[in-house]
């Protein structure tokens, strides 16, 4: 059998399900779950992750790396749709490539929603609310808020996502605790920043805003302007150097995993 081609990272190691295995590995012993995906240099990181959530979805079928699965697919399918506009004049079959992992990925995502529309698993019941508009699927995610399986931080930002609409008091809650049950070390996600800094600027609460536009742009988000914030806290008397050095605190104590939310809970 002809082996499958693919550029970039042959030997990536991937751990799960208590083993290790390689998308060379996956791609010798299961050519199927890599010839239908594209076969030139783009788009390599998604390529490879989908490809070893392949392997052991089909191990394992469980709702969690049924999730794994499904997430890796919508990462490299977002990614393999811009590659696929690229004309190539040399290179037809190229772009030909990328047009079928681009369909793999869309029945693929058709196929594993499907099979999880009637999963329990937190992350499923989210994707379902989030992409299919399942109601159902939110109110069954909430009834387990309270549960250890809940208690993480990309978890309490997805809820967050939720209640941003119509209760910014109960989101508030959610993204500081988003914060308190983030790891030491481990990158925060800055879309918890923008939403703390957009939330405190609609009520008006300009030096909350200030204060964490200052850690999101410390954590490396790029498009937010303060100085209009600056402009009306220096008109209240407030002083800027005093915030900063509060930001800079919070900052350091979100990354050492010490952040513990004002607001109690």
């Amino acid at each position: 059998m002809k082996r499958v081609a693919f550029i970039i990272a042959p030997f990536l190691l991937i751990q799960g399900c208590g083993d290790e295995v390689s998308v060379r590995d996956v791609c010798d012993n299961t050519p199927g779950m890599c010839s239908d995906l594209n076969t030139d240099g783009h788009c390599n990181v998604e390529r490879s992750q989908v490809i070893v959530a392949r392997h052991y979805e089909k191990a394992q079928p469980t709702d969690e790396n049924k999730y794994t699965l499904l997430d890796n697919f919508e990462q490299y399918s977002r990614c393999i749709y811009r590659a696929a506009g690229i004309e190539h004049i040399k290179l037809k079959d190229k772009k030909t490539s990328r047009v079928n992992g681009y369909l793999t990925s869309l029945a693929e995502i058709k196929r594993l929603s499907n099979e999880t529309v009637n999963s329990t698993y937190p992350k499923l019941l989210y994707y379902h609310w989030s992409r299919n508009g399942s109601e159902e699927a939110m109110e069954k995610l909430l009834q387990q808020e309270q549960q250890a399986a809940m208690q993480t931080s990309e978890m309490q930002f997805l809820l967050a996502t939720y209640f941003i609409k119509f209760d910014l008091e109960k989101t508030l809650d959610l993204l500081y605790l988003a914060l308190q049950l983030n790891p030491a070390g481990e990158t925060v996600n800055t879309e918890i920043y923008t939403s703390l800094v957009n939330i405190f600027y609609k009520q008006k609460n300009y030096k909350h805003a200030y204060i964490w536009g200052l850690i999101a742009q410390e954590s490396g988000v790029k498009k937010i302007d303060l100085a209009p914030l600056e402009n009306l806290l220096q008109g209240e008397g407030k002083s800027l150097d005093a915030l900063q050095d509060l930001a800079d605190k919070t900052y350091d104590e979100i990354n050492n995993g010490e952040f513990i939310s004002p607001r109690g809970f």
